[in-house]
């Protein structure tokens, strides 16, 4: 009887051990196939306590969670991989870790009144014309469309510099729009359907390059309010990479 509890014991040991060797890897497959587990749920938390937004504190590494850690890798300069790496664990653990949802601007992006948008962070930030920050947040873009540069917001190739139900032209509403660069780019609400009214995608994405757009800066609803606001027209906006 006790040569099967010692043998038990072990088991269970052996067990806890090879899933604590496996989070360390950072391979998604392998904390995946592991389930539920501590690691995972405090590591959600801390998210959570970061401003990272990984939703519910579950234990599975969903795609919510992977959004979460791609913001927070972004914003420590680590490689954006959405997975619990070593070195994405080693940060988030350490009493210095810094939160998603706030951020420095980009140096090099000039003084007064501005949009900073970061291609390498998928953020952009209002600065006031006394440097203040007013407003931030994640977004979603095309890097390949939209380079890096200056321009102002304003007409472009004789189209409307703001408009606050644009159309994309098919089944979706673009709304908020503020063109700042040729010909169509602007910023605007993540599209919306004509038909339901839903959004094409959460605003969880925001922050990642789980999703393209077109090229346009794509914008959680609140914020987009906010950018109309801010963003009148000649307002200067500087998309750098990092």
């Amino acid at each position: 009887m006790l040569q099967r509890t010692v043998s038990g014991c072990l088991s269970a040991l052996v067990l806890t051990l090879t899933l604590a060797l496996a989070a360390g890897t950072g391979s998604a497959s392998a904390s995946d196939a592991a389930g539920p587990q501590d690691w995972v749920r405090h590591s959600q938390q801390r998210l959570n306590e970061l401003g990272c937004d990984s939703g519910p504190a579950d234990g599975i590494v969903g795609n919510r969670t992977r959004a979460a850690v791609t913001r927070f890798q972004s914003r420590h300069r680590l490689r954006q991989t959405g997975r619990f790496t070593t070195q994405t664990r080693q940060a988030l653990g350490a009493a210095k870790a810094r939160r998603c949802d706030t951020r420095p601007v980009p140096g090099h992006t000039g003084k007064g009144r501005r949009v900073v948008i970061s291609q390498r962070q998928n953020w952009v930030w209002l600065v006031g014309a006394g440097g203040r920050v007013v407003g931030q947040s994640g977004m979603v873009d095309n890097p390949s469309v939209l380079h890096r540069g200056t321009t102002r917001v304003g007409s472009y190739c004789g189209r409307t510099a703001r408009i606050r139900r644009n159309s994309d032209g098919g089944g979706l509403w673009l709304q908020n729009f503020v063109r700042f660069a040729p010909c169509g780019i602007g910023f605007h609400r993540i599209p919306t359907s004509k038909a339901t009214g839903a959004q094409i995608h959460p605003d969880w994405l925001v922050g990642t390059d789980a999703r393209s757009s077109h090229g346009c800066i794509r914008l959680p609803l609140r914020f987009s309010r906010q950018v109309w606001h801010f963003a009148t027209l000649g307002t200067r906006v500087t998309v750098v990479r990092g």
